[in-house]
């Protein structure tokens, strides 16, 4: 949801990756929406992969932390490419552990950012931002789901966000209500 809140003329491409370095490859490749078919061979797509990053663009990697190191040393052979012009900005908690498998890449972090937990006062209007179907729940609900169970934590919001709109698909008639959300968000101690 946040994607499309780029300004208008940036070019925002979300893709899946499967973790080893071909996947990442062809994500790569397909992310930049180069033309033609991806090439049989490594040697090719990269070419054709450094070829696009000379002109400049961010590459957002989520759960870093969960990439091999072959895998970042690929992202890394990327920023490193002469002719590339590329900005990594690498995503998830525990991402430094998973960088100081390879200090290499770890040496050129320019800024580490860490995201804290939201405060009260700030739930109601990150989560509605986040995505609409928390602005069909009353405020109170919002202050209620936060204190009894995600505790500011962004990362619990977005999960619970994916439960409620499989629950509101798979179910009939169903409303967005304590008991629906008691149902969903069990595993939350203190419900």
């Amino acid at each position: 949801m946040a994607l499309h809140e780029i300004p208008p003329g940036w070019k925002v491409t979300w893709v899946p990756v499967r973790p080893s370095v071909a996947g990442m490859r062809r994500a790569v490749f397909d992310a930049l929406a180069l033309a033609g078919r991806f090439p049989h061979t490594s040697a090719r797509a990269d070419a054709a992969v450094t070829g696009a990053l000379s002109e400049a663009r961010v590459l957002v990697v989520d759960e870093a932390q969960r990439l091999p190191v072959p895998c970042l040393e690929y992202l890394q052979s990327l920023w490193d490419h002469p002719g590339t012009r590329i900005t990594l900005v690498l995503c998830g908690a525990g991402s430094e552990r998973a960088l100081s498998r390879l200090p290499q890449l770890a040496s050129r972090i320019g800024a580490w950012q860490e995201v804290p937990r939201l405060a009260a006062a700030e739930v109601a209007t990150a989560v509605t931002g986040f995505h609409p179907l928390w602005r069909t729940v009353p405020a109170p609900d919002l202050t209620w789901i936060d204190r009894s169970c995600a505790h500011g934590t962004f990362r619990t919001w977005a999960a619970m966000t994916a439960h409620l709109q499989n629950a509101l698909l798979t179910t009939t008639e169903a409303s967005i209500d304590r008991a629906l959300l008691r149902r969903l968000f069990r595993p939350c101690p203190t419900w």
